[in-house]
């Protein structure tokens, strides 16, 4: 199997596919929630119970043809620096980071599709793609649920589905997601009205970690909160329908600001190059909302082609867990801001100053431009 250190030095396929669509909808996750019959959810297990929980489902999982020189590893084996930076990743959860024995993660060397062993779930399995691509991540899913089922017995009713810890997981026990860049929204004020619209078809706006954490570098999560009564097929037609409406509503407000305020637009994008080529000590959200503009940028062709992922692989090197496993010890706050400050100056001078001008010739009309916000929760 594949060890820490050579999975960090890979980035995932994610963060560098090309020819994907990806200036609006960042990533696509499904999850599936599973757990063993006849045995305790992990919460309520004791420590010998989860141990022979893992025994029992690792070497299934491992086994799988798509994990095949793979990454595996318990918890308990890991630092705790090592298992921030899974999280920062997206390839383990906060709450999983909080367990040691009895817990692990089976990753494939893509990092596409990662495992949790004992999560809240004994299994929790999630898929991650580039742009909006929750059809192909949830086809991978299902081989690997319907793989895993032939030889793990899982809870499942006949009246409920499956069940999870959690009762809002009960059913399909999948969540499917979205991470979306949306500066422009923000940059508008329209970013209240469009989450509101989105809350208001049952739908959960969460930040760049999900369920409580804070939006960084104007990245939302977006998924679905019923999972009970609906087919994974509902589930995602729905999300995909109100995502695609989201992405309109972005794209059209990058368009409008470009049309309307060419200047302003241009002087907030060459002021965010110009502060983190040059400044001295960032702390996170300032880092990601320059960050940010620089991408939105690049989108709209205010940067060569690349440039993109190259502001990608910049959100994920400057975070802190990120920073010192660079620097090879932890480090103070203060330290971290001035390291997060170096490594930025010097990904900048390889990023080609922006242009000053940019001019889109397809401009879309003011009834485009301004849309309907009211969701169908069809």
């Amino acid at each position: 199997m594949m060890r820490f250190s050579t999975l960090m030095k890979h980035p995932a396929d994610w963060m560098i596919g090309k020819n994907v669509k990806n200036e609006v909808v960042v990533t696509s996750r499904i999850r599936l929630a599973r757990n063993l019959r006849d045995q305790s959810f992990p919460g309520w297990a004791k420590k010998a119970e989860r141990i022979a929980a893992m025994e029992q489902m690792r070497p299934k999982v491992e086994a799988l043809k798509v994990m095949k020189n793979g990454f595996s590893h318990e918890l308990s084996e890991l630092e705790p620096l090592q298992k921030q930076v899974l999280v920062e990743r997206h390839l383990i959860s906060r709450e999983q980071a909080a367990r040691g024995h009895g817990s692990a993660a089976v990753v494939d060397r893509g990092q596409r599709l990662s495992l949790m062993i004992n999560e809240e779930d004994h299994l929790r399995m999630q898929s991650i793609r580039a742009g909006l691509d929750l059809r192909e991540a949830h086809q991978l899913l299902s081989k690997v649920d319907n793989a895993l089922e032939k030889d793990l017995a899982f809870a499942y009713d006949d009246e409920i589905g499956y069940l999870t810890a959690c009762p809002t997981n009960l059913g399909t026990g999948m969540r499917a997601s979205a991470m979306l860049h949306l500066p422009a929204l923000v940059l508008t004020e329209q970013i209240g009205q469009v989450l509101q619209a989105v809350n208001k078809i049952g739908l959960a706006v969460r930040g760049i970690f999900g369920e409580g954490t804070e939006s960084l570098g104007h990245l939302f999560q977006i998924s679905n909160q019923a999972t009970l009564g609906e087919s994974e097929e509902v589930i995602i037609s729905r999300l995909e329908r109100v995502i695609a409406q989201i992405e309109t509503h972005e794209t059209n407000a990058r368009l409008k600001m470009l049309e309307d305020e060419p200047n302003q637009l241009s002087d907030k994008i060459g002021r965010a190059y110009g502060i983190l080529g040059y400044a001295t000590m960032f702390d996170s959200k300032e880092a990601f909302s320059h960050i940010s503009l620089l991408r939105m940028g690049a989108a709209m062709g205010y940067f060569p082609e690349g440039s993109m992922q190259a502001c990608d692989s910049m959100m994920m090197e400057i975070q802190p867990a990120h920073l010192q496993l660079h620097a090879g010890t932890e480090l103070e706050p203060e330290a971290r801001d001035v390291s997060r400050a170096e490594i930025l100056r010097s990904r900048l001078q390889t990023l080609t100053a922006p242009a000053i001008n940019v001019v889109n010739n397809d401009m879309p009309s003011d009834s485009e431009i301004t849309g309907d916000l009211n969701f169908k929760n069809e």
